[in-house]
């Protein structure tokens, strides 16, 4: 499996082989001993596994959990293909502001380590896209937030001609400024202090 260190400080791709023949495909998105190398020991304790289905031209995103607790999450793609983001949008990280794009998709097995604090957004690229988070919190709705993925001061390179179906909440998600200037954003100590606390 290779392990790519992302630009968003803390964050990781992981691309593992993909065996295929006559009859499809297998792979394996996770393995333990590749993410202690990499990351920690062991995976976070899993305490929500999720997953949505997205008609082409879906956008969701970009979501993030208040921190403390925050949520560390392990994302992927087994069916259809998604260009995929994760923002750093913690308050004093080295990284502030800086994204990762990339596709994840059912023929390449990709998964991506997305660390507490850092936003995650996808646009499907194809109909019944399926994406699957497995999170290290379980989902309570105060304490989710999200910011504008179409801001113009994050830049997210979406592709041409696309028109995005986005949710009412994700319509009107706060900029980025605004979300700073509300108090909003998570910072990045606390984010750091919550994520070693999912590996005591």
């Amino acid at each position: 499996m290779r392990v790519e260190k992302l630009d968003v400080e803390g964050a990781f791709a992981f691309s593992p082989p993909v065996y295929r023949d006559e009859r499809g495909l297998f792979t394996s998105p996770f393995r333990e001993d590749v993410f202690a190398g990499a990351v920690r020991d062991r995976l976070f304790p899993v305490r929500d596994v999720s997953h949505n289905v997205s008609a082409r031209g879906v956008l969701r995103g970009v979501h993030y959990t208040a921190a403390p607790p925050g949520r560390a999450k392990y994302v992927y793609c087994p069916h259809g293909r998604v260009l995929d983001f994760l923002v750093d949008l913690r308050a004093g990280s080295p990284t502030f502001g800086r994204y990762h794009a990339g596709e994840l998709g059912g023929d390449d097995g990709r998964a991506l380590y997305v660390p507490v604090g850092v936003g995650h957004a996808f646009l499907a690229l194809e109909d019944a896209s399926v994406v699957v988070y497995l999170m290290s919190e379980g989902y309570v709705p105060g304490r989710e937030h999200a910011v504008d993925c179409l801001d113009p001061a994050l830049g997210l390179p979406l592709p041409d001609g696309v028109t995005p179906v986005r949710s009412p909440r994700d319509l009107a998600a706060p900029a980025l400024e605004e979300a700073a200037e509300r108090g909003l954003l998570p910072d990045y100590t606390a984010c750091r202090e919550a994520e070693d606390r999912l590996w005591p």
